[in-house]
């Protein structure tokens, strides 16, 4: 059968067509929108192609599907102060009645005076301080509801939003999209096991049995009318912060995450217990470096040095040097926030 030339324009024209409407499927059912295309989408993209299709060699069946996503700096805002410690600060305020020695007490005095500088300097032991007084010496079930109240209410001073509001957009995204495929999703955060349980669920699609955080100790006693109740006394229980965190995984979970995302010196040990794990692993880190539309800080790459999510030269470079994968908040994301237009 003679082949024409006008049968060649028709079988073009119908080619043409066709990659049309799949480019527009694929665009139309990407499960990463506010993602640019990039090495950092693709290697997420491709993770959970090769660990999900039966035929890969990287094929992880879905009971062992983990991944773990620290917080602070990694799902939301943490500059220029973490949200749990601006909890604290103003719970200061709410108990100072009751305390009227905090007045000239360092470091509830610096507190009550708003006096910045001073703030700035507070040492893990002056936080600690802070946290023991506002968190403790209440049921589990009081501080929830104090902690639900504050998130409902308490406003970010640069955005005049909602902390809750302040999630990035990309990793809800991610979130979602590795529970549609099966993965079970824990955030493993250096914050408050039972502040960020308060609203993991609501905000993040995390049930509460799925945060491991820095937790209090818990005391088992009985009310006054002899009702059994979980007390929160003023005793550290577990640091989840750098070694904490792969040794409160395993305590939790009992196995390797075949995912993580952070974003600091404090994800570290995660990311290295992650790759530890063998077989299909992917490694993420946040890298903050969109002064205009977040914060830009580092040091790595040159940024600005701070002592909230620090992220030094070293952290990049070992990144680097065993391919990990380094999200820049700049060039990977098309938009930060769900409220940006």
């Amino acid at each position: 059968m003679e082949i024409t030339r006008r049968d060649l324009i028709k079988v073009s024209a119908t080619i043409t067509v066709l990659g049309t409407l799949g480019r527009a499927s694929v665009a139309a059912h990407d499960p990463l929108p506010s993602w640019n295309d990039g090495p950092s989408k693709e290697a997420i993209l491709d993770f959970i192609h090769d660990t999900t299709d039966k035929s890969s060699s990287k094929f992880v069946p879905a009971e062992e599907r983990f991944a773990t996503f620290d917080q602070d700096g990694t799902l939301w805002v943490e500059h220029p102060i973490y949200s749990q410690v601006m909890f604290a600060f103003e719970r200061v305020f709410v108990l100072a009645p009751q305390h009227p020695e905090w007045k000239t007490t360092e470091p509830f005095k610096s507190v009550l005076a708003d006096d910045k500088e001073a703030m700035a300097k507070f040492t893990l032991r002056d936080l600690e301080e802070i946290l023991f007084a506002t968190h403790t010496g209440m049921t589990v079930e009081s501080f929830q509801t104090i902690a639900t109240d504050w998130t409902a209410k308490a406003k970010d001073q640069r955005w005049k939003r909602p902390y809750t509001d302040l999630v990035y957009q990309p990793m809800i995204e991610v979130l979602r999209y590795f529970r549609e495929k099966e993965f079970k999703t824990y955030i493993v955060t250096g914050g408050g096991q039972d502040f960020v349980r308060s609203y993991a669920e609501r905000v993040y699609g995390v049930p509460p049995q799925n945060v491991i955080g820095s937790a209090l100790d818990l005391h088992y006693e009985y009310d006054k009318e002899g009702q059994g109740v979980l007390m929160r006394p003023p005793k550290l229980l577990l640091n989840n912060n750098l070694s904490g965190k792969p040794e409160d995984i395993y305590l939790f979970l009992g196995r390797h995450p075949k995912a993580v995302f952070g974003n600091s010196t404090g994800d570290q040990q995660m990311e290295e217990f992650t790759q530890a794990g063998g077989g299909a692993t992917l490694m993420m880190m946040v890298l903050h470096d969109d002064a205009q539309r977040e914060y830009a800080y580092g040091p790595a790459r040159g940024l600005p040095d701070t002592k909230v999510g620090t992220f030094t030269q070293a952290l990049y470079d070992e990144a680097k040097s065993k391919g990990w994968n380094v999200i820049s908040m700049k060039n990977d994301w098309k938009r930060v926030f769900a409220f940006e237009q």
